[in-house]
Protein backbone atom coordinates (compact mmCIF):
# COMPACT_ATOMS: atom_id res chain seq x y z
CA UNK A 1 0.00 0.00 0.00
CA UNK A 2 2.84 2.41 0.87
CA UNK A 3 4.52 1.77 -2.49
CA UNK A 4 1.27 2.57 -4.34
CA UNK A 5 0.86 5.79 -2.33
CA UNK A 6 4.49 6.73 -3.17
CA UNK A 7 3.91 6.20 -6.90
CA UNK A 8 0.63 8.14 -6.95
CA UNK A 9 2.06 11.06 -4.97
CA UNK A 10 5.20 11.15 -7.13
CA UNK A 11 3.11 11.20 -10.32
CA UNK A 12 0.97 13.99 -8.89
CA UNK A 13 3.95 16.14 -7.85
CA UNK A 14 6.24 15.47 -10.82
CA UNK A 15 4.74 17.97 -13.32
CA UNK A 16 5.21 20.84 -10.85
CA UNK A 17 8.59 19.55 -9.67
CA UNK A 18 9.92 19.39 -13.24
CA UNK A 19 9.27 23.12 -13.68
CA UNK A 20 11.03 23.98 -10.42
CA UNK A 21 13.94 21.64 -11.18
CA UNK A 22 14.43 23.14 -14.65
CA UNK A 23 14.48 26.66 -13.21
CA UNK A 24 16.89 25.61 -10.45
CA UNK A 25 19.12 23.81 -12.98
CA UNK A 26 19.33 26.96 -15.08
CA UNK A 27 20.31 29.04 -12.04
CA UNK A 28 22.89 26.48 -10.89
CA UNK A 29 24.33 26.26 -14.41
CA UNK A 30 24.51 30.06 -14.68
CA UNK A 31 26.44 30.19 -11.38
CA UNK A 32 29.40 28.04 -12.42
CA UNK A 33 28.70 26.30 -15.75
CA UNK A 34 28.87 22.88 -14.07
CA UNK A 35 26.40 19.99 -13.99
CA UNK A 36 23.43 21.08 -11.85
CA UNK A 37 22.47 17.52 -10.94
CA UNK A 38 24.33 15.67 -8.21
CA UNK A 39 24.41 11.87 -8.30
CA UNK A 40 25.81 9.83 -5.44
CA UNK A 41 25.79 6.18 -4.44
CA UNK A 42 23.71 5.51 -1.33
CA UNK A 43 22.52 2.40 0.48
CA UNK A 44 18.88 1.42 0.13
CA UNK A 45 16.60 -1.46 0.98
CA UNK A 46 18.62 -4.46 2.20
CA UNK A 47 21.81 -2.34 1.82
CA UNK A 48 21.50 -2.46 -1.96
CA UNK A 49 23.45 0.46 -3.48
CA UNK A 50 21.57 2.86 -5.74
CA UNK A 51 22.25 6.23 -7.32
CA UNK A 52 20.53 9.08 -5.48
CA UNK A 53 19.79 12.28 -7.43
CA UNK A 54 19.70 15.79 -6.02
CA UNK A 55 20.22 19.31 -7.26
CA UNK A 56 23.85 20.22 -6.69
CA UNK A 57 24.21 22.58 -3.73
CA UNK A 58 27.95 22.19 -3.21
CA UNK A 59 30.96 23.13 -5.27
CA UNK A 60 32.24 20.54 -7.72
CA UNK A 61 35.05 18.58 -6.08
CA UNK A 62 33.55 18.61 -2.58
CA UNK A 63 34.47 15.32 -0.85
CA UNK A 64 31.87 12.53 -0.80
CA UNK A 65 31.26 12.55 2.95
CA UNK A 66 28.26 13.08 5.18
CA UNK A 67 27.05 16.69 5.37
CA UNK A 68 28.05 17.17 9.01
CA UNK A 69 31.67 16.65 7.90
CA UNK A 70 31.48 19.66 5.57
CA UNK A 71 31.38 23.39 6.20
CA UNK A 72 29.28 26.24 4.82
CA UNK A 73 32.24 27.12 2.59
CA UNK A 74 31.42 23.97 0.57
CA UNK A 75 27.91 25.23 -0.22
CA UNK A 76 27.29 27.44 -3.24
CA UNK A 77 25.25 30.63 -3.01
CA UNK A 78 22.34 29.07 -4.86
CA UNK A 79 22.82 25.90 -2.82
CA UNK A 80 22.06 27.73 0.42
CA UNK A 81 18.60 28.70 -0.84
CA UNK A 82 17.93 25.29 -2.36
CA UNK A 83 18.82 23.56 0.90
CA UNK A 84 16.80 26.00 3.00
CA UNK A 85 13.61 25.27 1.04
CA UNK A 86 14.52 21.59 0.47
CA UNK A 87 14.26 22.07 -3.29
CA UNK A 88 17.52 20.16 -3.78
CA UNK A 89 15.59 16.99 -2.92
CA UNK A 90 13.12 17.23 -5.84
CA UNK A 91 15.11 15.02 -8.25
CA UNK A 92 14.65 12.19 -5.75
CA UNK A 93 11.18 11.78 -7.25
CA UNK A 94 13.08 9.72 -9.85
CA UNK A 95 14.34 7.49 -7.04
CA UNK A 96 10.82 7.12 -5.65
CA UNK A 97 9.37 6.18 -9.04
CA UNK A 98 12.24 3.73 -9.66
CA UNK A 99 11.50 2.00 -6.33
CA UNK A 100 14.81 2.90 -4.67
CA UNK A 101 13.18 5.23 -2.16
CA UNK A 102 9.93 6.13 -0.48
CA UNK A 103 8.74 9.62 0.41
CA UNK A 104 9.11 8.85 4.12
CA UNK A 105 11.67 6.57 5.72
CA UNK A 106 15.20 6.57 7.07
CA UNK A 107 17.46 8.85 5.01
CA UNK A 108 19.81 6.76 2.87
CA UNK A 109 23.38 6.72 4.08
CA UNK A 110 26.68 6.58 2.25
CA UNK A 111 28.36 3.20 1.70
CA UNK A 112 31.52 4.56 3.40
CA UNK A 113 29.76 5.50 6.67
CA UNK A 114 30.74 2.39 8.64
CA UNK A 115 29.40 3.60 12.01
CA UNK A 116 25.92 4.32 10.63
CA UNK A 117 25.83 1.07 8.66
CA UNK A 118 26.73 -0.95 11.78
CA UNK A 119 24.14 0.84 13.93
CA UNK A 120 21.42 0.38 11.31
CA UNK A 121 22.30 -3.28 10.71
CA UNK A 122 22.01 -3.96 14.44
CA UNK A 123 18.50 -2.46 14.56
CA UNK A 124 17.16 -3.76 11.22
CA UNK A 125 16.80 -0.35 9.61
CA UNK A 126 17.80 -1.66 6.17
CA UNK A 127 14.56 -3.69 6.08
CA UNK A 128 12.67 -0.69 4.63
CA UNK A 129 13.16 1.65 1.70
CA UNK A 130 14.94 4.86 2.62
CA UNK A 131 12.98 8.09 2.39
CA UNK A 132 13.32 11.61 1.05
CA UNK A 133 12.36 12.73 4.54
CA UNK A 134 11.75 10.96 7.80
CA UNK A 135 11.04 11.06 11.48
CA UNK A 136 14.69 11.69 12.32
CA UNK A 137 14.84 14.76 10.07
CA UNK A 138 11.77 16.25 11.75
CA UNK A 139 13.44 15.65 15.12
CA UNK A 140 16.70 17.15 13.74
CA UNK A 141 18.68 13.97 14.36
CA UNK A 142 21.36 13.72 11.70
CA UNK A 143 24.13 11.36 10.66
CA UNK A 144 26.61 12.93 13.10
CA UNK A 145 25.10 10.70 15.81
CA UNK A 146 24.80 7.29 14.09
CA UNK A 147 23.50 5.31 17.08
CA UNK A 148 20.87 7.93 17.93
CA UNK A 149 19.87 8.14 14.26
CA UNK A 150 19.55 4.36 13.92
CA UNK A 151 17.44 4.21 17.11
CA UNK A 152 15.14 6.94 15.79
CA UNK A 153 14.88 5.17 12.41
CA UNK A 154 14.07 1.85 14.12
CA UNK A 155 11.37 3.56 16.16
CA UNK A 156 9.90 5.03 12.96
CA UNK A 157 9.79 1.54 11.43
CA UNK A 158 8.10 0.06 14.51
CA UNK A 159 5.46 2.83 14.59
CA UNK A 160 5.10 3.36 10.83
CA UNK A 161 1.60 4.23 9.61
CA UNK A 162 -0.04 6.06 6.74
CA UNK A 163 -1.19 8.83 9.12
CA UNK A 164 2.30 9.11 10.61
CA UNK A 165 3.90 9.35 7.17
CA UNK A 166 1.39 12.02 6.17
CA UNK A 167 2.21 14.01 9.31
CA UNK A 168 5.96 13.79 8.56
CA UNK A 169 5.36 14.96 4.97
CA UNK A 170 3.31 17.94 6.17
CA UNK A 171 5.90 18.83 8.81
CA UNK A 172 8.68 18.64 6.19
CA UNK A 173 6.72 20.77 3.71
CA UNK A 174 6.01 23.40 6.36
CA UNK A 175 9.64 23.73 7.42
CA UNK A 176 10.18 21.27 10.26
CA UNK A 177 13.60 19.74 10.50
CA UNK A 178 16.83 20.91 8.93
CA UNK A 179 18.26 17.69 7.55
CA UNK A 180 21.94 17.03 7.98
CA UNK A 181 23.69 19.99 9.50
CA UNK A 182 26.69 21.61 7.93
CA UNK A 183 29.33 23.13 10.18
CA UNK A 184 29.47 26.93 10.24
CA UNK A 185 33.22 27.10 9.68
Amino acid sequence: MKRLADILLALLITPFAVILVLIACAVIWAQDRKNPVFAQTRLGLNQKPFTLYKLRTMFVGTPSVTSHNLTESNVTGVGTALRKYKLDELPQLINVLAGHMSFVGPRPGLPNDAALIAAREKLGVFAVRPGITGRSQILEIDMSTPEKLAESDARYIAEQSFAGDFKILVQTATGSGRGDRISKS
